[in-house]
């Protein structure tokens, strides 16, 4: 054990120091929040010049009203109004093709910011025409007002007053309870459902990919440096391969406790409560049993490898596993306890996440709980002792990679 420990105090120490661990341990949870939070400012970001839209109304019936309430609603800070509206003049007989043609051309010209055109016959359909339709704001601010338009001048055609339609214009706050057992009730609110699981996956996905591809890459060089000869004369390859899964998952955890301590931080500071608590332990377990299964899976697959580019290629599919999750991770919230949901739970390499996004949802019966939890025991000591025969022999192979049915040799004779 002296062995292990030393091996595993080696390999922490000596990736702990390096720049690129560091760089990456600070460098991380800011790329993060900046993905998270530049967009959404970039979103939210008001103009500082008018903008000028065009209107082609054949009837005249929206003109008037669609401006003033446009000028009235959305300003500038400087007082202006955010959006002027231009009526475009439908020439001779009731040519729209040819008002349509100039309005693009002023487009084109910087002229307009764009326009719209109202059909005369289907007053439902709506054309924005634009140099970029990505502005999401202004064709939603377009569509409201519209509706609004409409919905009064039909009211107004019934004859009644359009102030009933403001009056039957309700509005309600559904507010997501989940019910727990006993008859006890705890906010279940989407945000803090899909957070709990969300974070899980990306820090289980993380750490993966960090320490994974490291224990991997740390094998090989070892390999091509003709270092690991050495050793193996100084320790057994069971106590190398326990000292490299100790001390890489001590440096992944490091990690994890690092931005885990700035996650609290800033939720702290910010007044948010995403993560239910009382699941914290229960994911915690899943999280660990999952990382020491896929770090087996990862030592195992890359001990009889030789480049940085097989094990690149070999790694990415095993990340690609981790995917499958954040892509399913809606429709699982909506349907927690479907078929197909709980056959993908007892697959080994997907228990950890599958269950994380079960969990904060609807917590599976106690039987799923344990069987899961003794389905990754059993895979990660089958893992293991499997990982442990293919490293015993694999990292003194060199040369050319051996074949799948070499590797389950090994596994049978090891």
């Amino acid at each position: 054990m002296s062995k292990v420990i030393a091996v595993a105090r080696w390999e922490y120490l000596e990736k702990v120091k390096s720049k690129a661990f560091l760089i990456g341990l600070f460098l991380t949870p800011l790329i993060m929040i900046a993905m998270g939070v530049l967009p959404t400012l970039f979103a939210t970001q008001e103009d500082t010049e008018s903008r000028v839209i065009g209107i082609i109304d054949p009837g005249g019936r929206v003109v008037a009203p669609f401006a003033q309430r446009m000028q009235q609603r959305y300003t500038l800070k400087n007082g202006r109004p955010n959006y002027i509206v231009l009526p475009l003049v439908v020439g001779p007989g009731g040519d729209v093709e040819a008002a349509v043609q100039e309005a693009s051309r002023r487009v084109a010209a910087d002229e307009l910011e764009g326009f719209f055109v109202l059909d005369p016959v289907r007053d439902s359909v709506v054309e924005f025409r634009s140099k970029s339709v990505g502005d999401f704001r202004i064709g939603a601010r377009i569509e409201e007002n519209l509706k609004e338009i409409r919905a009064e001048q039909r009211v107004a055609a019934l004859g009644l007053d359009p102030k009933v339609l403001r009056e039957l214009d309700v509005r309600l706050d559904v507010r997501m309870v989940k019910v727990a057992s006993g008859g006890e009730r705890e906010d279940g609110g989407f945000e803090k459902v899909f957070f709990s699981a969300y974070v899980f996956m990306m820090m289980l996905f993380l750490l993966i990919i960090t320490s994974g591809q490291m224990l991997v890459r740390s094998v090989i060089e070892e390999k091509s440096n003709r270092i690991v000869e050495v050793l193996v004369s100084s320790c057994s390859p069971t106590q190398l391969m326990a000292g490299k899964v100790l001390g890489l998952s001590a440096l992944g955890l490091t990690q994890m406790a690092f931005w885990g301590l700035i996650g609290v931080a800033a939720s702290v500071q910010f007044g948010m409560n995403i993560i239910d608590i009382s699941n914290a332990l229960l994911l915690v377990l899943y999280f660990i049993l999952g990382y020491l299964l896929y770090a087996a899976v990862f030592i195992g697959v890359g001990s009889p490898l030789n480049t940085e580019q097989e094990a690149q290629q070999v790694t990415s599919y095993l990340v690609m596993l981790l995917i499958v999750p954040i892509v399913l991770a809606i429709p699982a919230m909506k349907e927690p306890n479907a078929t197909w949901i709980k056959v993908l739970t007892f697959f080994p390499l997907l228990t950890p996440t599958m269950m994380a996004l079960r969990i904060p949802i609807q917590m599976p019966a106690l039987w799923e709980i344990l069987a899961t939890v003794g389905l990754l025991l059993l895979s990660i000591y089958l893992a293991m002792v499997a990982a442990g025969r293919i490293f015993r022999i694999g990292i003194l192979v060199t040369g050319k990679s051996p074949r799948l049915g070499e590797i389950l040799r090994w596994i049978k004779t090891g």
